[in-house]
């Protein structure tokens, strides 16, 4: 059974040994500042790590010296581990009375895929802990000085996947294209051209403004600007790769206006 959030707000130690338990920690899109204060305490102070490729090195320089850390990473067509195998991990781990920080990018139930892992732990009996991290969509966005609502632009936001567990792209487009209405893409960089093109032909005008984030909130960070017409090209002439979070609607347009605009410790 799953600690209820009430009771871990409360806890500040951590099982002892024999009462292995799972905590399932949002790592937040890269920058270490934006790791909770609950997140950043565990990554001293549990027994084991295991970490996805999303994970930035700066937020990874904060685990604890003595911890075992075990990367599970993923990259497109490339597994070091299938999902399968990282929930089962995840079990055995805790059975063997091991406090475990599964660290993911971002938040772990915005497409982290933490609810699959909390389904079989929950299925094993081993209880376990959500710790809500800063989603990309929000994170990346603030970093790159593009407002995800504006009232005179967009009053709904809508987050999906470009990439989906088949592999396919086959999204509801016509929800996606919506008057007044922000439209945050995870994972669709290799999938842009087809996006992009599917947008256009839902009826989505071709000069929408795009702009695509290469790792954002980080010191690495690029922004690249352009219209549904232009971006995947821009994309290619430029060698954005992945991680890369797509924005498409108008408030993208108040970036320009935003130059003054300075991200939290850069």
């Amino acid at each position: 059974m799953s600690q209820l959030p009430a009771q871990a707000a409360s806890d500040d130690s951590l099982p002892a040994c024999g009462h292995g338990r799972v905590y399932l920690v949002g790592a937040g899109p890269g920058d270490p500042e934006l790791l909770t204060l609950r997140a950043d305490r565990l990554l001293r102070q549990a027994d084991v790590v295991v970490y996805d490729q999303l994970v930035s090195p700066a937020v990874l320089e904060r685990i604890g010296a003595k911890l075992e850390r075990i990367y599970v990473g993923k990259q497109e067509s490339l597994h070091s581990l299938p999902q399968q195998d990282i929930n089962s991990l995840l079990v055995r781990l805790a059975q063997q009375g091991k406090n475990v920080v599964r660290l993911k990018g971002g938040d772990p139930f915005i497409f982290g895929r933490g609810g699959e892992e909390a389904q079989d732990l929950a299925a094993a009996g081993v209880r376990f802990e959500v710790v809500p991290g800063v989603t990309a969509a929000s994170g990346v966005s603030a970093y790159a000085g593009i407002p995800l609502t504006h009232r005179d632009f967009a009053q709904s936001c809508k987050f999906t996947t470009g990439h989906l567990k088949d592999g396919s792209v086959q999204l509801d487009w016509a929800h996606l294209v919506q008057p007044n209405q922000t439209v945050v893409i995870y994972m669709g960089l290799g999938a842009l051209p087809e996006i992009s093109r599917q947008l256009v032909a839902h009826g989505q005008r071709p000069t929408m403004p795009v702009a695509v984030i290469e790792n954002g909130t980080t010191l690495r960070q690029r922004v690249l600007v352009g219209t549904l017409s232009d971006i995947a090209d821009q994309v290619r002439a430029q060698k954005y790769k992945s991680p890369s979070l797509i924005i498409v609607g108008e408030v993208v347009a108040l970036r320009e206006k935003l130059q003054w605009f300075e991200a939290p410790g850069r």
